[in-house]
């Protein structure tokens, strides 16, 4: 809630702030629409700015407010300033035309050829248009994170673009000293936080751990444990219930990024990831070499006990997101429920150590098997009524949520139906790129 509200205080300032600059540094004799290009302007810039705070992966915020969440409000800001820059690009050109008598084609051309700065203005919009179609889901899909990943590290270019636009025919960037100190400082922020949360604070993190695997644990036949050591893990700000993006720096493995939970609470000594083979990169865990060094990125989320609001506590697992909920109940106080979904016993990844853990701490593990469509007597798995039958004090219980994206989505529902406050409600959707 606080990471939350800072975010929508400091947005609110800023608005109010952008639009105090158009009104106090007007443009004299212009149309309509170029007044209005002005403020699409503006605004373009601040969302822009926003839009790398909001992927800038700073700890504070991420353990506040959650790594998916930052991504899907990064995803939709996204879409947002695509159109505020067509907006923009559209109401300037018209009013320009509206206020010299050119013609709309005329005014394109002498504005590419007479205005500096406008030239880069429109690489720097043509940039972030095709990444935004990139992005786009229909065109997501068919990418792998790598390559999607590099095509959108364009944005930053068009960024830089961007800001020299600014200064060179930015009314409102030159209108006053404080004009000036308020937009370098918002750029400065923007861009600072960027490269102190994707650059120099994952570097300073892996130089002083030096991770290395020390142990590759088949779990299953299609699980695989893996245990990863370094230097001075106990200065690592590591929770139970948060995920690393995971290089193994092989030559066949380097150049690829996972994200895996912790499997088991960070005990300043070591720290597990187990993976289920759901794709390549996954599949390949079982090659890896114990001495690979590893690449580390995070700690991230907000998945972990810092949000618990009642002294009781409902873990929900599915399928192989049972390693976060397993780390959770390492280090969760008073009484706990762990549901567990699986299809079959023999698919409840550890469940063994589940259990020991269970009857250590006094807590309840509940497996909950069977096929996806076949209901029982008490309605779906997990569905209303078969929740509140497992667990008649729900509504007075944190209740922490995590499997495939199905299955989540239908026990959200089921804890909205059996009106559990949101705020007791703690989910995490763990990947990249949103």
């Amino acid at each position: 809630m606080v990471g939350r509200l800072t975010l929508w205080l400091g947005l609110a300032a800023n608005v109010a702030v952008v639009n105090m600059l158009l009104v106090v540094s007007p443009y004299p004799g212009s149309s309509l629409p170029f007044v209005l290009g002005r403020f699409f302007g503006l605004h373009a810039a601040m969302i822009l700015a926003l839009q790398l705070l909001l992927i800038a992966r700073l700890p504070w915020f991420d353990r506040r407010i959650g790594m998916d969440r930052l991504t899907a409000w990064h995803r939709w800001t996204g879409f947002t300033l695509l159109w505020t820059i067509v907006a923009h690009a559209t109401c300037m050109v018209v009013g320009l035309a509206m206020m010299s008598g050119k013609t709309l084609a005329g005014q394109v051309v002498d504005l590419a050829t007479n205005w500096e700065g406008v030239l880069w203005a429109m690489f720097a919009a043509g940039l972030l248009l095709s990444i935004g179609i990139v992005s786009a889901r229909f065109a997501r899909r068919r990418l792998s994170y790598e390559t999607w990943h590099l095509i959108h590290l364009g944005t930053y270019a068009g960024v830089l673009l961007a800001l020299t636009h600014q200064i060179a025919v930015g009314t409102t960037f030159t209108a006053s000293p404080f004009a000036r100190a308020y937009w370098w400082t918002l750029w400065g922020v923007a861009l600072g936080a960027v490269l102190a949360g994707r650059v120099l604070l994952p570097l300073w993190r892996n130089l002083r751990h030096r991770f290395r695997v020390t142990r590759v644990v088949p779990e299953s036949d299609t699980v695989v444990s893996i245990y990863i050591t370094g230097h001075r893990l106990d200065r690592l700000p590591a929770q139970a219930g948060q995920f690393f993006l995971w290089r193994f720096l092989s030559r066949d493995r380097w150049w690829q990024a996972n994200p895996f939970s912790l499997s088991m609470a960070p005990d300043g000594r070591t720290l597990r990831l187990t993976a289920k083979a759901v794709g390549t990169g996954s599949a390949a865990l079982r090659q890896v070499r114990v001495g690979t060094r590893v690449f580390a990125e995070g700690p991230y989320g907000a998945f972990t006990a810092m949000h618990r609001t009642r002294p009781a506590t409902l873990l929900i697992a599915g399928g192989v997101g049972v390693t976060p909920i397993r780390s959770l109940l390492e280090n969760l106080e008073g009484h706990v429920v762990v549901l567990y979904r699986v299809r079959s016993t023999a698919d409840a990844v550890l469940a063994d150590e589940l259990r020991a853990l269970a009857d250590a701490r006094g807590a309840e593990l509940r497996l909950v098997t069977g096929p996806s469509r076949p209901v029982p007597p008490t309605g779906p798995f997990l569905g209303p009524d078969h929740l509140l039958e497992l667990v008649p004090d729900i509504r007075e219980r944190d209740v922490f949520v995590c499997g495939p994206a199905g299955m989540t989505s239908a026990v959200l529902r089921s804890l909205r139906q059996l009106h559990v406050p949101q705020r007791q409600v703690h989910t995490e959707r763990f990947g990249l790129a949103g």
